[in-house]
């Protein structure tokens, strides 16, 4: 989207009541309008079209005509809304308006568009009691009890009139208020869902001279000052120049600043050719800090502003109620609490990430951790002891990045939510209390389950989601990759109750239906591949634009190290969907009677996918071929079964998945022939498979490809190579 998409605004308008304790008088005065409530019934019943959106619109809109006919006060207000929203000024005639409000008359009479009027006692009465009460038991709840809420306690001069002051200068300056105060239209929302990214601009990676950055909407600078602290605040920013400092580090690493400016761009961002730490990547570590400080800011600014208009309106809460209805300085909440979520796949990962994100957090916010000991002893592992006397007495069968991707707790089901107060961390809080939700898909889509099957449960904690955080994206590709998809889905949709909230201080674009358009979403993985690239381009629609790393490969056929005939053979396929049908022809016209002519045994056949390996199976079977299978699902007992019979001769070829693989690590004996069906999605799977390969004469892989490979190809044979072989007259290429 170009700059006018992202940034054309109107001017922000404000609920004007409680809903679900409104819900319940409107029905005793009014048999004629039926509102069931103000919010949908379900979360699961909704969807972003147009139509969903205008009809949770027009129930909001039902709502506050009725408010408005019990008063004057509130029918100027919701005039004053209306106008705001059209774009008109105070003084201008909106004769269309005048028709519209005219059922505000009603029973009271009164006259439209008087500030001066005092409210209606009765109503007065009833919003100040329903405002102020669900504002102590916000305050309650951000503050935990602290009687000191007025101050802040994190900016650096302690005062609380420069902390109230302070809001405002750095509103200006800082991407956290721009993004969240900026309010699209729906016609800005239409265009957002039914365009098509253009990516604009590009400019080089830093520290990766065969990458470079795209993006969409304005150029990003690459100037990255080292005494920028890009309106983080000052308390975060001088922790963490200790911590570096403390740690040989003078100051904050250049990519990491970078990155960091990157995350605080407020643009959603894919970064799939990151060098993971289980492959002895340093750079893992920097991105990590980089989105854990970004992270922290968010939900740090966050409290802050509703502590911060709290305090405000605890002083004079009857003052300050007409404020908060004429007025945009207090809307600040969302539907429910939690803002950021990170998506994990491995538990290992997730106590790696949560001991990274305390350090991050500076000491006076951390005096008090409660069930730290609980996590660790859940997400640590309990036989450490007995690997470390085993690792002594065994050499080592598995290579080195398997062990430290599979070292530690390898738990794929788990959910936690992380509640940050002024003193204190609290983790396994109630999720519509927490901060912060950490969470692999698995772990979700069981919640997600739950909430269909029973009634009285709801996932309504993920309506608010503002920053989604996944990462290692490509380990979530080898368990399940729709479950990330059916996650991400269901995410900042209506909920289906209040969940105590203040509805007169939410932000307008959560009532509008537009919430899924301000979540930032930041992918990180070691590869790209076509999921990937769909969830992005499909799923985040951020209005500020998206940023991908786009990179070139130099291949990983060096590292072949026995002398193999490497022969690629490309066939044709019209289109994505056609190509997995183009590919077992292939195989079955012009490989497989290759394989059945064959006297000779030890033939492995790899596939990438297990809708391939069952494809596959099914045509041995058909074909009556001696064949024994190694696939993602096997049971012990049979890998084992399976790997005498390929070893021995006893069955001809064994059919073996990069899942299966990437969870086993064996090295298959007797292999004498190997034909990819379909290439790894990890590119060191390439070198590793093939050099299993044995004897010493004719040694050869046949490997099948289509241009619809291209980015498994380029990041095998290098991006070179991959364009000419998807674009060359030529169908068969040959490396030796």
């Amino acid at each position: 989207m170009g700059k006018q998409l992202a940034k054309k605004r109107v001017k922000r308008s404000n609920p004007l009541a409680q809903v679900e304790d409104t819900k319940k008088r409107l029905r005793k005065k009014s048999n004629d309008l039926e509102i069931q409530t103000a919010l949908p019934s379900s979360a699961g019943s909704l969807s972003s079209d147009e139509e969903d959106v205008h009809n949770e619109q027009v129930a909001f809109d039902c709502l506050l005509n009725q408010l408005g006919s019990r008063s004057d006060k509130m029918t100027s207000l919701y005039k004053r809304r209306r106008r705001e929203q059209k774009g008109l000024e105070e003084d201008e005639e909106d004769e269309e308006d005048g028709d519209e409000y005219s059922m505000f008359d009603g029973e009271n009479g009164g006259e439209e568009g008087s500030d001066s009027e005092p409210m209606d006692d009765s109503e007065g009465e009833y919003l100040r009691r329903c405002g102020h009460s669900q504002i102590m038991k916000q305050r309650e709840e951000h503050e935990t009890g602290d009687k000191d809420a007025a101050s802040s306690g994190d900016d650096t001069n302690g005062s609380e009139n420069d902390s109230h002051t302070n809001v405002d200068e750095i509103a200006s300056i800082c991407s956290f208020h721009r993004h969240l105060e900026d309010i699209l239209t729906d016609e800005h929302a239409d265009e957002l869902t039914k365009s098509i990214w253009k990516y604009k601009w590009e400019m080089p990676a830093t520290g990766r001279s065969m990458s470079k950055w795209m993006g969409t909407g304005e150029r990003l600078s690459m100037e990255v000052s080292s005494d920028s602290v890009y309106g983080v605040k000052q308390k975060l920013y001088k922790h963490w120049l200790d911590i570096f400092k403390a740690s040989a580090f003078a100051d904050l690493d250049p990519q990491l600043r970078f990155f960091f400016s990157l995350c605080h761009s407020y643009r959603d961002i894919m970064h799939c050719n990151k060098k993971p730490f289980y492959l002895k990547g340093e750079e893992d570590s920097v991105i990590m800090d980089a989105y854990l400080m970004h992270a922290l800011d968010h939900v740090f600014k966050t409290r802050d502003l509703v502590s911060k208009n709290n305090a405000k309106i605890s002083t004079d809460p009857d003052g300050k109620m007409e404020e908060i209805l004429s007025a945009s300085n207090f809307l600040d909440h969302g539907f429910t609490r939690p803002k950021v979520m990170f998506l994990l796949p491995l538990g290992s990962i997730a106590l790696h990430v949560v001991k990274r994100l305390i350090q991050l957090i500076p000491t006076s916010n951390k005096t008090n951790i409660e069930h730290m000991d609980r996590f660790l002893k859940e997400f640590g592992t309990d036989d450490t002891e007995e690997e470390d006397k085993d690792s002594k007495t065994k050499k080592p069968v598995k290579p080195k990045d398997f062990q430290r991707l599979f070292g530690g707790n390898n738990n794929d089901h788990f959910m936690i939510g992380i509640k940050i107060t002024k003193r204190s961390i609290k983790f396994y809080h109630d999720f519509y209390s927490s901060d912060i939700i950490i969470a692999s898909p698995l772990g979700l889509i069981a919640k997600i389950g739950e909430a269909e099957a029973e009634k009285a449960k709801d996932v309504d904690y993920l309506s608010s989601i503002e920053l989604l955080i996944i990462d290692h994206a490509d380990v979530i590709a080898m368990q399940n990759w729709s479950h990330l998809n059916t996650v991400v889905e269901q995410l900042n949709h209506m909920p289906s109750k209040q969940h105590q909230t203040d509805v007169m201080r939410i932000r307008q674009w959560y009532l509008n239906g537009h919430a899924r358009f301000y979540r930032q979403t930041i992918l990180l993985g070691a590869f790209l591949n076509p999921d990937m690239n769909a969830l992005f381009n499909r799923s985040c629609m951020n209005y500020e634009g998206k940023v991908k790393l786009l990179s070139e490969y130099k291949g990983v056929l060096p590292k072949v190290l026995p002398q193999v005939k490497q022969v690629y053979q490309r066939f044709d396929a019209s289109s994505i969907v056609d190509v997995d049908d183009a590919r077992l022809d292939y195989f079955s016209n012009k490989v497989f009677p290759k394989i059945k002519d064959s006297v000779e045994g030890g033939i492995m056949l790899f596939v990438s996918s297990y809708f391939e390996y069952v494809r596959v199976r099914n045509f041995l079977t058909s074909q009556n071929a001696s064949f024994c299978l190694f696939g993602d699902y096997a049971e012990p007992r049979d890998i084992s079964r399976a790997r005498v019979w390929f070893f021995e001769g006893k069955r001809k070829i064994m059919l073996y998945t990069e899942r299966a693989h990437f969870y086993r690590r064996y090295k298959i004996r007797g292999i004498k022939n190997l034909f990819i069906y379909s290439l790894p999605e990890r590119k060191e799977f390439y070198p590793e498979i093939i050099n299993m390969l044995e004897g010493s004469n004719n040694l050869m892989c046949n490997v099948l490809f289509s241009r619809f490979d291209h980015l498994r190809l380029e990041r095998v044979v290098g991006t070179g190579a991959a364009k000419r072989m998807v674009s060359s007259d030529k169908k068969i290429f040959v490396f030796a």
